[in-house]
């Protein structure tokens, strides 16, 4: 399957996924096209001719790249990028026996509005295309920040220009929805005051700041030979709002050099508000849908401020295999394997892979990059997609730069890509059109929240495994840029049939987004607290709307009036059902009842004061049941959990100040049980 991807600076980029039964047209206008395909890469001959690709790319007698200024373009030496393209041709030659398998994946062609009308349903704003009054899209745009509101609107008014234009039918007015007297209003960035992550406005207090460096993967310096400079990271406000100067084009370096020393990329502190962090496993499944609405908003709005087109792939869906190991789509791969493992999040067959690499293969030298042998890795998929649901499968018998292939062939073979199609653009982009690896970094972590589930899940445990590998690169020899290189044409850069000059100098561009994805992965999972904020906002409007639409509804009425004449009734028997304690509500101002249905003592009332986190409450429950808890709890980490009122699930942050969220969420309930995995 081919895609390809056009941006104002004519890259053209091809991704080849073998999967359906279709013939790749044009096959030999490969990446390597002027290279005979004779021995395997994993042989001393096969370096010069990676030598050679190198060669061709920095000819200087090659027309010079429309996208002269942009990153891409970063001059590197040819043996830091000889990885690179060994890895192209390896992934040539692995699939020259599959080609037949091979399909292309088309793209739809589209107008503007009809990309538009795609973005606003994206959003969740399809309210505004049908003219219908839902509440959902009222919660969420009355949530919006002053550039996302923007960005909306700029979306709106192509969209409603096109179909006006059309002649198609009467469309809603501009200014009926944002309440403006202009349909097309202009704004400046300009500094916005820092606001509580859960929107209100505490009387008395002063944001509270606690730096944040999980498993040292932040503690990354500049360049040793300059002093040593640390980038401060904040979620209070959102980073479009954030950008009060918008960058010029013309005073990026014109010949901006990727080093790939992993000195060379700053050092990220995030900055933890009173409530903690938030990581995209701690939110109910309905909370992260509205986490993503906002994401692309937000990246759309980002995008905006710093005067860069996000542009989207419009691809057909490609349906791939409905069984099997390699080739299938990750939902349907998931759905297969929870009915053997219930909540599975990544799919068995690549866990598997994953373990066995980190139980064998992290201190082998060159592994990812040293490939196994094709017959041998052809063999084990073939044996793998008969034999591994029976659990007969020998994995004694596969060696560990045969698991490393098939690890990274298992990527390739999905039927869409793991960073989605409709977004790789947007990954280059980043690259290309954003100078600083701060604003790279934020628009990345936009991104990873954009990503469906399983293909976040699924990309978060690949990345833990590189960084494994990486922290081991005193016995195998690969480094952070070393590993990147490799990882980097799995990703992005795949074979195609219209492969260029210009596609082949994207190669620096991919390799360095794969660095910026392993060294700051422990920020790309986190949800910043202004989202969490809107979260809280858009569920609060929704709450406000039904209340509303419940005063007026006749059954409800009839239920109360029922109700009125029950409460005249005797009152109830002995042995009658009452709701548990946690749930009563003559609860006094500032205690909290915390239920914890895995302890002896289930619940107990605790009176919060402005130091108390949620820890402190953890550790009070373990104390007072250390002797007489649950069987089932033993073994397992507990966190304390804000359920329901303006959030559906919040697994708190251990340093979470708790009068803090609970004046951000009164309504709430308190409960203690394990954290999802």
């Amino acid at each position: 399957m081919t895609m390809e991807m056009k941006d104002s600076g004519s890259v053209v980029l091809t991704a080849y996924h073998p999967h359906s039964p279709a013939r790749i047209p044009g096959m030999e206008q490969s990446f390597v096209q002027d290279i005979p395909p004779s021995h395997s890469p994993s042989s001393r001959k096969s370096l010069p001719r990676c030598r050679r690709i190198n060669r061709m790319l920095s000819n200087e007698s090659a027309p010079p790249p429309a996208f002269s200024r942009s990153n891409s373009q970063a001059s590197m030496d040819s043996t830091s990028m000889e990885d690179f393209w060994c890895e192209v041709e390896s992934i040539k030659e692995s699939s020259e026996d599959r080609a037949d398998e091979a399909t292309l994946l088309e793209f739809k062609p589209a107008d503007e509005g009809e990309l538009e009308a795609e973005w606003l349903q994206d959003v969740g704003l399809s309210t505004l295309i049908s003219g219908a009054e839902e509440e959902d899209g009222q919660a969420l745009l009355s949530t919006l920040t002053r550039t996302q509101a923007a960005a909306v609107q700029k979306r709106y008014n192509t969209y409603t220009q096109t179909l006006r234009k059309k002649n198609k039918h009467t469309v809603r007015d501009v200014r009926d929805i944002f309440g403006t007297n202009d349909a097309s209003p202009t704004f400046e960035t300009v500094p916005v005051s820092p606001v509580p992550s859960n929107g209100i406005q505490l009387p008395g207090q002063k944001p509270v700041w606690k730096s944040v460096s999980s498993n040292n993967c932040l503690d990354c310096g500049l360049d040793k030979s300059s002093p040593s400079v640390t980038e401060e990271l904040s979620y209070e406000i959102s980073f479009s709002e954030s950008i009060t100067v918008l960058p010029k084009t013309q005073e990026w370096p014109k010949n901006q050099r990727f080093k790939k020393e992993d000195s060379a990329l700053p050092k990220f502190i995030v900055r933890k508000s009173r409530f903690g962090l938030t990581e995209v496993g701690d939110l109910s499944p309905e909370d992260m849908k509205k986490i993503r609405y906002l994401s692309l908003i937000e990246l759309t709005a980002f995008y905006d401020a710093l005067g860069v087109e996000l542009k989207r792939n419009r691809a057909e869906r490609v349906r791939g295999r409905e069984n099997g190991l390699f080739g299938v789509p990750l939902t349907v791969l998931l759905e297969n394997d929870q009915k053997k493992v219930p909540g599975i999040k990544v799919p068995l067959i690549f866990q598997k892979l994953l373990l066995k690499l980190e139980e064998t293969g992290l201190e082998t030298e060159g592994i990812l990059r040293v490939p196994g042998s094709a017959s041998r890795v052809k063999n084990l998929h073939q044996e793998l997609e008969a034999k591994f649901y029976e659990d007969t499968f020998d994995w004694d018998q596969v060696r560990n730069n045969d698991a490393a292939g098939l690890l990274k062939m298992f990527i390739r073979e999905l039927p869409n890509p793991l960073f989605t199609v409709e977004y790789l653009p947007a990954f280059i982009t980043l690259v290309e059109k954003i100078p600083k690896i701060k604003l790279q970094l934020q628009a990345l972590h936009l991104l990873i929240l954009l990503l469906p589930e399983a293909n976040r899940d699924t990309a978060k445990a690949f990345l833990q495994f590189l960084k494994k590998v990486v922290a081991n690169e005193g016995k195998n020899k690969m480094n952070l840029w070393n590993v990147s290189m490799i990882v980097a044409p799995n990703l992005f850069i795949y074979k195609g049939k219209r492969a260029n000059q210009q596609e082949m100098q994207a190669a620096a561009t991919t390799a360095h987004i794969v660095r910026l994805l392993i060294r700051y992965q422990d920020i790309l999972w986190t949800v910043p607290s202004f989202l969490i904020s809107q979260v809280r906002k858009m569920n609060e409007a929704a709450m406000n709307n039904s209340k509303r639409q419940l005063m007026f509804d006749k059954g409800v009425r009839k239920l109360l009036r029922r109700k009125t004449m029950e409460r005249e009734r005797p009152e109830r028997p002995e042995g009658a059902v009452t709701f548990p304690p946690y749930l009563q509500s003559d609860i006094p101002e500032g205690v909290i009842r915390v239920y914890a249905p895995l302890h002896s003592k289930v619940s107990m009332a605790i009176q919060l004061n402005s130091q108390t986190k949620a820890k402190d409450i953890l550790a009070r429950f373990h104390c007072e049941n250390s002797h007489g808890s649950s069987q089932n709890m033993r073994g397992q980490i507990q966190s304390l959990h804000e359920i329901g009122g303006n959030i559906g699930q919040h697994c708190l942050d251990p340093d979470a100040y708790m009068l803090d969220v609970y004046h951000a969420n009164p309504q709430a309930e308190w409960v203690i049980k394990p954290k999802a995995s």
